[in-house]
């Protein structure tokens, strides 16, 4: 793996360098952006990338220079920020995350229009509070598991509950943090 390493252009290896770092959690990575997507934009700018990365990294027990987070900063942003914004959305962060344990991607595949997604926040909001709570979100991921199963397999359940809530506000999942796991377009 490390010759081959050398052989890639530094985007790819900085990915590795990232799997090689042990970011199996799902839930690490959720509970990191939400603390740095402080305003639930849905976005990150580069230097909350900068402190994000060096948050993640430091969970995985690696110490890094300046220059070199930096540079990784760069990098990422050149990597996933394809609009050229200098901000960083949370589907195109979930690259970093190994791929047996990435749900975001795999959650890409059960796309919703906004309709959609509004009809399904609804029913599944049955208190009407704004928010789901773990059992409201039980229901939904069952259901999007039974309608998707090709994407979403339900032996993972808990999994999906599990890196769904580190995304929550004290247990409270809002409309927008959903939107952005199911990837709900804006129109």
């Amino acid at each position: 793996l490390l010759q081959l390493a050398q052989v890639l252009p530094t985007e790819e290896n900085f990915l590795l360098f990232f799997r090689c770092q042990q970011l199996k959690s799902s839930e690490d990575f959720m509970q990191t952006w939400r603390k740095y997507d402080s305003d639930h934009s849905g976005f990150i700018d580069s230097e909350e990338l900068k402190s994000f990365l060096k948050d993640l990294l430091q969970k995985a027990n690696k110490q890094i220079e300046d220059s070199k987070l930096t540079e990784y900063t760069e990098i990422m942003l050149r990597m996933f920020d394809e609009n050229n914004d200098g901000k960083l959305e949370l589907t195109e962060l979930a690259r970093l995350l190994p791929v047996q344990e990435n749900f975001l991607i795999k959650f890409q595949g059960v796309k919703m229009c906004a309709k959609e997604f509004n009809k399904a926040f609804e029913m599944y909001d049955q208190d009407g509070n704004g928010y789901i709570d773990e059992n409201e979100l039980d229901a939904l991921l069952k259901d999007l598991c039974e309608k998707n199963k090709k994407e979403l397999d339900i032996n993972n359940l808990a999994t999906y509950k599990k890196s769904i809530m580190a995304l929550s506000d004290g247990g409270k999942l809002y409309r927008a943090e959903l939107a952005l796991i199911l990837c709900a377009e804006e129109n």
